[in-house]
């Protein structure tokens, strides 16, 4: 059983959704690495705020709308999430693969601060709603920044389930570029109670 649905069927919506969401990230990585002049600045404007018209009357309730909620797309369809790539996982382990591209760029070459708890945050809670368990939220989540994470490179991920005790679930994990750890995270998930959400 493939508990990441990355084996998933897929609808012909999903499936396009999902291509969306990648031309957007293709967007927001372009975007980030450009100096316009006015006229090509203005003309893209123009042309996003096109895009935003004609999708506007498609507005829906956060409960059925697709960004952030198609399981078997790297990142869910949510384009603010770095895309972590599974290789390997299971229950209680995973192990995968981050490219942070121009995004999120914090300076000289490094991925901002703030993307890598927000990767940390996103994998370690799948793992902890991994297996059947009951869902979970993030009760924290401790990230230490070992040495510089850079932009444009396949670093690898590697996710632990570290146990249980009651409602807790203890999550570590660590960003590899070759062999240096780059950031690593502990984090404690607190079941949800009946009818929390």
């Amino acid at each position: 059983m493939d508990i990441w649905n990355s084996d998933r069927q897929l609808s012909d919506e999903e499936s396009e959704f999902g291509r969306l969401s990648d031309a957007l990230r293709v967007l927001q990585d372009t975007i980030s690495g450009v100096r316009l002049p006015v006229e090509v600045a203005t003309r893209a404007r123009q042309g996003m705020e096109e895009l935003a018209g004609l999708m506007k009357p498609y507005s829906v309730p956060e409960a059925v709308q697709a960004s952030g909620r198609i399981a078997g797309i790297p990142g869910r369809a949510q384009a603010l999430l770095p895309v972590v790539h599974v290789d390997e996982a299971d229950e209680l382990r995973l192990v995968g693969h981050v490219t942070f591209g121009r995004y999120y760029l914090g300076g000289f070459g490094a991925v901002h601060g703030g993307a890598i708890p927000l990767m940390f945050d996103e994998i370690m809670g799948r793992l902890s709603n991994a297996g059947g368990r009951p869902m979970a939220r993030t009760a924290y989540l401790n990230v230490n920044f070992r040495n510089i994470t850079p932009i444009d490179v396949n670093l690898r991920v590697e996710i632990l389930f570290g146990g249980e005790e009651g409602r807790k679930r203890y999550i570590t994990g660590a960003i590899y570029d070759g062999e240096t750890v780059t950031a690593d995270a502990e984090a404690l998930f607190i079941t949800l109670l009946p009818g929390q959400r």
